[in-house]
């Protein structure tokens, strides 16, 4: 079969080789562009257009409507989650385009590969994550995490739809603004000359995932048989202190980054009027606490594929440099 590329050009398929993203967001376009990049026919569905994405296909489409969900990825052997719901509305708006991506799956018979963050585990006591860990979340979005996760499993179990789980923390990269504690307010700002605004204790050991490590990471579960049927934490930078990694910054800018801190009490504050942070209070654990993921899982069976920080932290800085404006 034949497709239109988003420059109008046609690509020849097969669709037993197509390979669907839900999501245009700063993931989803790294995991397309990455896909396409390894010769893979690629398919970005969103509800609205998203910047150019080279030989890539899209398609508009609410993946909240399953039948819509379902049209827009017909020929589907790979199907992935990499949507994402406003923040202060995420356990109401984001289960829904979920179970549509699934429903999707289904129809099309395809392997679906869902991204997911660590809210499901709840706080760790500093302890190193690992695949095994419960879902024990108490608040609002870590129970809506472990929900999702459940009917995964659950639609998996029944041998409605292969699954495999890709699990990543904070992340951060070219192209990542807002929605990141690494983003605009850290790298933006130490550009500036300004300090890094920063929840939480930036002496604390915290993962980060570096998002073309996501992108990487998630293209493997999507094609090594190997990773069906199973939760995979998605390998990245290694861990170290916030501290350390603004020092990386600092040596990249040319002159000291400063941290403003700003306190959980000073958050739950300003969450009276700021709707994002006082969503925020809820995840504060995670810096206030040693906050580690363990990929050991991933790097036994697929190798050791995660970034360098000092390169990763060079490749966002790179980009923020050069980007055409702030948003």
């Amino acid at each position: 079969m034949t497709q239109q590329t988003q420059s109008g050009q046609e690509q020849v398929t097969g669709e037993d080789r197509l390979h669907v993203v839900f999501g245009t967001g700063q993931v989803g376009s790294a995991l397309a562009a990455h896909l396409a990049g390894q010769g893979i026919a690629v398919r970005a569905v969103s509800r609205h257009r998203p910047a150019a994405l080279p030989g890539v296909d899209w398609r508009a489409a609410d993946a909240a409507d399953p039948e819509a969900a379902a049209d827009a990825a017909k020929g589907a052997a790979v199907i992935y989650q990499c949507l994402n719901a406003p923040y202060n509305q995420w356990p109401e708006r984001f289960p829904p385009l979920q179970r549509g991506v699934l429903a999707a799956a289904e129809r099309a018979g395809a392997l679906l590969v869902s991204l997911e963050n660590l809210y499901g585990y709840g706080p760790a006591g500093g302890r190193p994550m690992t695949e095994d860990l419960p879902l024990a979340a108490t608040g609002v979005k870590g129970r809506a995490r472990a929900a999702m996760t459940a009917e995964l499993l659950a639609a998996a179990n029944a041998g409605r739809v292969r699954i495999a789980i890709g699990r990543a923390s904070d992340f951060f990269g070219p192209g990542v603004t807002q929605g990141s504690t690494l983003g605009e307010r850290v790298f933006g700002n130490a550009l500036a000359g300004r300090r890094a605004d920063f929840i939480g204790n930036p002496g604390l050991p915290h993962t980060y995932s570096y998002v073309p490590d996501i992108a990487a990471g998630l293209a493997t579960l999507g094609t090594d048989p190997r990773a069906a049927g199973q939760v995979w934490h998605l390998p990245g930078p290694p861990t170290g202190t916030t501290r350390a990694l603004l020092d990386l910054v600092a040596g990249q800018v040319g002159h000291p980054v400063g941290v403003r801190p700003v306190p959980k009490l000073a958050v739950r504050a300003l969450g009276l009027v700021n709707p994002v942070l006082r969503e925020l209070a809820e995840t504060y654990y995670q810096f206030g606490e040693p906050f580690v993921m363990d990929t050991t899982k991933y790097e036994s069976v697929f190798g050791p594929t995660g970034s360098p920080l000092a390169d990763a932290i060079a490749a966002t800085l790179a980009w923020y440099r050069t980007r055409p404006s702030t948003p």
